[in-house]
């Protein structure tokens, strides 16, 4: 609304000053998007080295902190490299879709209360959406690279993100019963004023860990980087990709670790919400709270990337189909019952 209100200061009717606005709220977003993606990037790289006593990136840059840049514009300016026999149009478009879903889904995540680009109340149906069709990215790029190798790498994630997904919406569930909205937003502010309400800390914390562990399946990260599997398919659906089209693959691929990441604060931990709603805890802005718990939890995820080895594939299946599923649905009717009890029917 402060963009449109200047806008509209200057004489340009409503319609046109509000489609201006949401253009630079998405630019704004996207740009900050981006640079976080850069430090995310480093921050994962130090984590790992610390891990295994090294120093990691900690030369381009004091204390290696354009590292990222460094590699952007490497990345940017080497020659795109297309398989002679890979369909060139869908092998290009596959990480352009896969980059693009990666962004829409932000639309609808809200930063702070009013900070969001689209505040609509079926915002966890429109990411449920968005993630279901992220999988067409992936196919596209292994069947357009003309490579066994890559084929069988994008069949492989296509499973492993369909089969976490359905864990994922059963969890999704539970959180709704509790906070009564499928709008984002609303499910923060149920979470109020402070850590007292905050969902994780309530019988919904088992599907907290399921929902972590499933982040870490559908985003492809260890121990569930099966797609990958260096020992069996090289690299995955990206193993003939290139310069910038393997760039966008990896940008849409960590842009889902921080979206999911940024869930997992917004769904059990209160999103903006301070841990104490007292000062000066509640005089810090919103979302520099929302941003410290997606730091922490991409912390965890890096974490896991350093210590645990990695799963084989019907592990990865059997955790997914016959654990995860089962205790989510059953956490599904226990929710209904315990909200039914102690709430009542409204």
């Amino acid at each position: 609304m402060i963009f449109v209100q200047a806008l509209q200061s200057l004489g340009l009717p409503y319609g046109v000053a509000w489609f201006l606005s949401q253009a630079i709220v998405i630019l704004l977003l996207t740009v900050s998007l981006l640079l976080m993606l850069a430090y995310i990037l480093l921050f994962d790289r130090k984590v790992w080295a610390a891990v295994q006593m090294r120093r990691g990136p900690n030369v381009v840059g004091a204390f290696g902190l354009l590292q990222s840049f460094a590699d952007f514009i490497k990345f940017a300016l080497k020659e795109v490299i297309i398989p002679a026999g890979a369909n060139k149009g869908v092998f290009l478009l596959a990480p352009i879709l896969s980059v693009t879903l990666a962004l829409s889904a932000w639309a609808v995540v809200p930063l702070d209360d009013g900070w969001v680009v689209a505040d609509i109340n079926v915002g966890i149906l429109y990411l449920f959406a968005i993630s279901s069709l992220g999988v067409y990215g992936i196919i596209m790029g292994g069947w357009a690279s003309n490579s066994k190798y890559a084929f069988l790498g994008s069949l492989r994630s296509a499973a492993q993100m369909v089969s976490y997904e359905v864990s994922i919406g059963f969890i999704l569930i539970t959180v709704l019963l509790f906070a009564g909205s499928l709008n984002l937003s609303a499910i923060v502010r149920a979470q109020g004023p402070d850590i007292r309400g905050w969902f994780a800390f309530s019988p919904l914390f088992p599907m907290f860990v399921l929902f972590f562990i499933s982040a870490l399946a559908e985003t492809n990260r260890p121990p569930f980087d099966l797609p990958e599997a260096e020992s069996e398919l090289v690299a995955g659906f990206m193993v003939e990709y290139s310069s910038t089209p393997y760039l966008l693959f990896m940008v849409a691929e960590y842009l889902n670790i921080v979206l999911m990441c940024t869930m997992m604060s917004i769904l059990f931990f209160g999103g903006w919400l301070p841990p104490i709603d007292v000062a000066p805890f509640n005089l810090i802005p919103g979302v520099l709270w929302l941003i410290v718990k997606v730091w922490v939890f991409f912390f965890l995820f890096a974490m896991v990337k350093a210590i645990v080895p990695r799963y084989r594939y019907d592990q990865l299946m059997r955790i997914g189909w016959k654990v995860f599923l089962p205790i989510s649905l059953a956490w599904v009717v226990l929710t209904a019952g315990w909200v039914l009890v102690f709430r009542g029917v409204t």
